[in-house]
């Protein structure tokens, strides 16, 4: 039985759905359930946390900058202020169990849980944990995983293959590819290529659809463009052509139906999206955003094409290439089957559900 629950992560929607996707998986079972995450101050999830409908409360807390920045000198104070707070809290809550999901919100809560020899999970989405997690891992209880490779930076005897936990409006979404494509205003009988890169876009993938807009366009295929915020207003023109074949929008809430028109997605190589296409068996072209933390998305790509389930495109080649890889791709049929069928094996189901059983195990002394 989960009585009493903290999860703590943040920073980014890769830190903050997972966490949210566990939390409804546990509130399915024991509506209860008393959730309560923790964040950073001034962050997404302080935000998106409240929408999910779940209760939130803010760490000062911040990460290391990469560049040379007067807020790295204030972070040890930070740090020592976090730090203390989260034993305050972690004292007057009484959690049975402290989930983490990464970011640098989740270190001070995940540090002191163990400190106080509270039962402790964390859930890392990628190939290559980052480094709090890392740190954590050596602590912790146990580690809910996606790939395998992260093995070799934990305590192998901790790991636990779930997979990444995602939304089940996604999961267990059963429209077809008829009703979705008639909800996108697209033929059923063309081909659809689904092109996204998160909610504010990315700047090589845009590039690259802009520079074969006219090509692709022209093809016998059809698009489903979103440009993210950053990029919509640069396809003004473009939209008023009133193109049939291609549909820019500028972010998409129904993902599940996308997905479902879709017979090919040009993606980044984000943990959850990666997770989002093998589980809706998806043949994909990824294109790793070569900032990323030590460079954890292409390291996350190349695990589904060392599968032969994804095909990669470097960043620096999309603006010239992209629009040659996808219609090259789109026309090779048996190439889409092989691809579709090497990521639904590379799926992990129900992922959530298997999460919530590891911290159930751990809750009741099982583990």
């Amino acid at each position: 039985m989960l009585n009493k629950i903290i999860i703590s992560g943040g920073g980014t929607g890769g830190h903050i759905f997972p966490a949210v996707a566990i939390a409804d998986t546990i509130k399915k079972k024991y509506p209860n359930a008393d959730i309560l995450f923790v964040g950073a101050k001034g962050k997404m999830e302080m935000q998106k946390v409240p929408e999910a409908g779940y209760k939130i409360v803010g760490l000062n807390i911040a990460g290391l900058q990469r560049s040379l920045s007067i807020s790295n000198f204030t972070l040890p104070f930070k740090i020592m202020s976090s730090i203390y707070n989260a034993y305050k809290l972690l004292k007057n809550e009484k959690p049975q169990v402290v989930i983490g999901t990464g970011g640098f919100a989740s270190a001070p809560v995940l540090y002191m849980a163990t400190a106080l020899k509270i039962p402790t999970v964390i859930q890392e989405q990628n190939s290559l944990p980052g480094k709090v997690n890392t740190f954590l891992g050596k602590r912790v209880n146990n580690i809910c995983a996606a790939y395998t490779e992260v093995k070799q930076y934990f305590p192998a005897e901790k790991v636990v293959m779930t997979g990444n936990p995602i939304r089940e409006q996604i999961e267990f979404s059963n429209i077809t590819k008829e009703a979705a494509c008639k909800e996108f205003g697209l033929d059923q009988n063309k081909k659809t290529v689904l092109v996204y890169g998160g909610s504010l876009g990315a700047l090589a993938i845009n590039q690259g659809m802009m520079n074969a807009f006219e090509k692709l366009n022209q093809s016998d295929i059809q698009i489903i463009w979103q440009t993210g915020s950053h990029f919509y207003p640069q396809t003004e023109q473009l939209r008023k052509l009133n193109s049939n074949n291609i549909k820019i929008v500028e972010f998409i809430n129904n993902m599940e139906v996308a997905y479902a028109a879709a017979d090919l997605v040009v993606s980044r190589a984000g943990a959850i999206a990666l997770s989002e296409i093998c589980l809706k068996k998806k043949a994909s072209i990824l294109v790793p955003l070569p900032t990323a933390a030590e460079d954890h998305q292409t390291k996350n790509a190349m695990a589904l094409v060392n599968l032969n389930a994804a095909i990669l495109l470097k960043n620096s080649e999309a603006p010239k290439e992209l629009g040659n890889i996808i219609l090259e791709t789109i026309n090779q049929n048996q190439k889409l089957d092989i691809l579709s069928e090497n990521a639904g094996k590379a799926a992990f189901p129900r992922s959530a559900e298997k999460i919530v059983e590891v911290i159930e195990n751990l809750v009741n002394g099982n583990a």
